[in-house]
C-alpha cells in the first residue's frame, strides 16, 4: 500500500502540535513533513497522529485472558488493545505452577511467531510473597537459576522480560541468567532494600515492574527499590496512569525525573473493554466494580481495565504532562527498552505504526505495519 495522510496534527521537535502529513509504503514511513503542501490520498481534518502504542506489560483484555493457553483468548485480547492503538504488545503471564508456565508459554510462541504479539512477559513467580498483589502465593517460587533458565528455554527466545524479586535467595544470579538469555530482568514485587536494588541493576535489570506498586514506598532516609530505580540512568520504570495504582502527582514527579525512562502500561486483565462483574486473573476471583479490578477475598487491586490510549489521554488531561512527554512514555521509551528500533516514533524508516485522534483525544483509527486495523475506532 502508499499512501499520503494530509492535514494532521504532528507533534514537532519542541513538543508542539503542528499541522503537517505522513506517507507511507509498504509497512514503511518513507516521508513525513510539517507543512500542508503535499497531495493528500486521505485528509484528516487536523487530527491529532501519535506512534503506535507499545505495551510492555499486558495479562488481557475484551473478556480474554494471555493465561487461558486459548488461541481464540490469546488473538481476542490482542485485537482488543490493538484496536485502542496498542500496536506492539507483550503477554505478561502471572506466578503459576511450573507445568501451567510451560503450558502457556508454548500457547503463546506462535502469535510471537507471526507478529501478534512481541514477545512473553513472565510476571513471577520469583517474586516475594510479601509483595505479591494479586499472584497466588501457593505459586511463588526462590528464583533458582537452573530453574530459571529451564523455564527460558522453554520460551525458546520468545520470553521478552521477566520480574524478579532480586532479595530472594538466588535472584541476583537469576538476573544475569535471564540478561543471558537475551531476556530483559524486571525488579517487581518485591521488598528489596536500596542497596540489594542497585545490586540487580548492575547484574543487568534494566526495569521497574508497575514503580511503586507492589514494593515498599520511597521514604527520605531509605529509598528503598523506588529511589534506586527512578534515578538509575540504566533503569526504564513503568507507570500504570490507571487513576487507581498511583496518584496524579506521583505520575507528574515519575515523568519529570525520568521522562525519557519512563514507560506508560496498561497491567490490564481480561476485564478491558468487557465491563464489570467476575473474571479469573491466572487462577483467582477477580472482581471488577466500575472498572476497578480487585481480588475476592482482600480487595487488593489485580491488575487494571486499562487502554494506552486512555493512559495517555489521563496523563495529559489529569497528571498535567505534556503531551509529546507522555506519547514518548507509551512509545518510544518501551520500544527503547525492548529493542525494537524499528518503531516507537514517527520518523522515515520506522514501521508504518500509528494512532489517529480525534478531538476528545479518543482512538479514531490505527495503522499497524502500513495496514488499517479492522475494528479500531
Amino acid at each position: 500500500m502508499s499512501l499520503t495522510l494530509g492535514g494532521v496534527q504532528l507533534l514537532a521537535a519542541d513538543g508542539e502540535l503542528q499541522r503537517g502529513w505522513i506517507s507511507v509504503v509498504g509497512d514503511r514511513f518513507v516521508g513525513i513533513g510539517y507543512d500542508d503542501s503535499a497531495p493528500a490520498d486521505i485528509k484528516l481534518d487536523g487530527r491529532t497522529v501519535l506512534p503506535g502504542f507499545v505495551d510492555m506489560h499486558c495479562h488481557g483484555g475484551g473478556g480474554a485472558s494471555y493465561t487461558s493457553a486459548d488461541p481464540e483468548q490469546i488473538a481476542r485480547a490482542a485485537q482488543t488493545h490493538l484496536a485502542h492503538g496498542t500496536t506492539t504488545t507483550n503477554a505478561s503471564l502471572v506466578s503459576a505452577t511450573y507445568g501451567d508456565l510451560e503450558r502457556q508459554i508454548r500457547a503463546l510462541i506462535p502469535f510471537v511467531d507471526d507478529g501478534t504479539l512481541n514477545g512473553i512477559h513472565l510476571e513471577g513467580p520469583w517474586i516475594s510473597p510479601g509483595y505479591c498483589g494479586a499472584h497466588d502465593p501457593a505459586t511463588l517460587r526462590n528464583p533458582d537459576p537452573v530453574e530459571v533458565a529451564r523455564i527460558l528455554d522453554i520460551g525458546e527466545g520468545r520470553i521478552a522480560m521477566v520480574t524478579i524479586a532480586p532479595e530472594l535467595p538466588g535472584g541476583v544470579p537469576s538476573i544475569e541468567r535471564i540478561v543471558a538469555a537475551g531476556a530483559i530482568a524486571a525488579i517487581g514485587h518485591t521488598g528489596a532494600d536500596a542497596e540489594t536494588a542497585r545490586a540487580a541493576v548492575d547484574a543487568g535489570a534494566t526495569v521497574a515492574t508497575h514503580l511503586f506498586n507492589a514494593m515498599p514506598p520511597l521514604l527520605h532516609r531509605a529509598a528503598g527499590p523506588v529511589g534506586v530505580l527512578l534515578t538509575d540512568p540504566r533503569v526504564t520504570v513503568e507507570l500504570i496512569c490507571d487513576g487507581h495504582h498511583l496518584g496524579p502527582e506521583v505520575v507528574s514527579l515519575t515523568l519529570a525525573t525520568a521522562h525519557d525512562r519512563s514507560a506508560l502500561v496498561t497491567d490490564a486483565m481480561a476485564a478491558a473493554g468487557s465491563g464489570d462483574g467476575t473474571y479469573l486473573l491466572g487462577d483467582l476471583e477477580v472482581e471488577v466494580t466500575d472498572g476497578v479490578a480487585r481480588l475476592v477475598p482482600g480487595g487488593t487491586l489485580a491488575g487494571s481495565t486499562l487502554f494506552m490510549d486512555s493512559a495517555v489521554r489521563r496523563a495529559v488531561r489529569i497528571a498535567g504532562v505534556p503531551l509529546d512527554v507522555a506519547s514518548a512514555a507509551a512509545s518510544a521509551a518501551p520500544a527503547r527498552v525492548l529493542g525494537l528500533a524499528d518503531r516507537g516514533e514517527l520518523a522515515v524508516g520506522q514501521r508504518a505504526d500509528l494512532v489517529v485522534l480525534d478531538d476528545e483525544s479518543a482512538v479514531e483509527r490505527v495503522m499497524r505495519s502500513g495496514e488499517w486495523v479492522s475494528g479500531s475506532r
